[in-house]
């Protein structure tokens, strides 16, 4: 009983600490057609940005495996160039 209250104690408490990170209703941003960011809601640029996140990842695990920083510079500046070119919005 006592570990069973415990639980629920931690678990509400974790929900509490999660929910400040999350953005109040207020804050989620829906697209209107005279936005200068429309295509940043769009599927396609949804997409693009799953890309650039795992291609950081994997940037990262690199630079992790590898801490010498000439190649950490390298491969950070290369990893930029490469996440600015994949969510150009002319591409």
């Amino acid at each position: 009983m006592v570990a069973s209250m415990f639980w629920k104690l931690v678990r509400f408490y974790c929900t509490i600490v999660v929910r400040t990170f999350l953005p109040q209703e207020s804050e989620i941003v829906l697209a209107k057609e005279n936005d200068d960011h429309l295509r940043r809601y769009s599927k396609r640029y949804k997409i693009k940005r799953g890309w650039v996140k795992n291609l950081w990842i994997g940037t990262s695990l690199l630079m992790l495996c590898f801490p010498l920083l000439p190649f950490m510079l390298a491969i950070g500046l290369l990893t930029s160039f490469l996440s600015f070119a994949i969510l150009d919005e002319t591409a």
